[in-house]
């Protein structure tokens, strides 16, 4: 029963992360999410539902339209792979619990910012509104220990990245500064101050390879949103473990 539960989930993550691509590219640009159809980008033709299946259909087309043969973004079946195995690994983390509804709720935001910030280099504000109400009333039927610990993670995380910006005179976008102080109310004070230090140190090591390499300079922008989620579900899941790893250094 319970493997069932799992391929069950891998199955709604692969879709739900086809439907989060769309998301992702739409709301940035004005559009709908619900029309036009999906259709290939370059001739744009519309899609069957044999060409819309999650990771299948991109692997079945060998990464190609199979209309004019342009290449496929590997974005797109990307992003439903890593939503579903997300999924399917949650209840491994936190078990079949209360918190498994917050767990896949918070996967899905950090799904969609970090599709929208590659492609757009933008975090729309619709989308963290949405998560902003989805959280707190989360977060008020299924709270944290103190349950005003959101409340501090959400203003330190806001707090502080504000003043980031302000010190770095505009290296830090509007939505990364909201972004936090959202993903404050799920993770809590140390939740977001793990999530800053992580996704730092990953942005700083991708930039520094990037120079090494040439293929980025100081002035080119890159998105931090999904080094922000690289960094705030690696503490959602392994917070507490790390910080109790780095304590025992001491």
């Amino acid at each position: 029963m319970e493997l069932l539960l799992h391929v069950y989930l891998f199955v709604l993550g692969a879709i739900l992360g086809s439907f989060y691509n769309v998301v992702g590219l739409r709301v940035p640009s004005g559009e709908s999410i619900v029309t036009p159809r999906s259709h290939c980008p370059q001739c744009k033709k519309n899609l069957s539902w044999y060409e819309l299946l999650p990771i299948l259909s991109f692997l079945i087309q060998k990464g190609k339209c199979r209309k004019c043969a342009n290449t496929i973004s590997p974005i797109y079946p990307f992003f439903e792979l890593i939503t579903a195995v997300l999924f399917t690994i949650s209840p491994l983390l936190v078990g079949w619990s209360k918190e498994l509804p917050i767990a896949l709720a918070f996967i899905s935001l950090l799904v969609i910012i970090s599709v929208s910030d590659l492609h757009m280099m933008l975090i729309p504000d619709k989308i963290l509104l949405f998560f902003l109400g989805l959280f707190i009333v989360m977060r008020i039927f299924i709270p944290l220990t103190p349950w005003w610990d959101s409340i501090l993670g959400a203003a330190v995380g806001f707090g502080l990245l504000l003043l980031l910006a302000i010190a770095s005179k505009g290296g830090m976008g509007g939505g990364d500064i909201k972004l936090f102080g959202v993903i404050g109310i799920i993770l809590g004070l140390k939740g977001v101050l793990m999530t800053i230090f992580i996704g730092s140190l990953i942005g700083a090591i991708v930039g520094g390879v990037g120079l090494l390499t040439k293929k980025v300079t100081r002035k080119t922008p890159i998105p931090f949103g999904p080094f922000i989620a690289i960094g705030a579900i690696t503490s959602f899941f392994f917070g507490n473990s790390l910080l109790e790893w780095y304590l025992s250094l001491f």
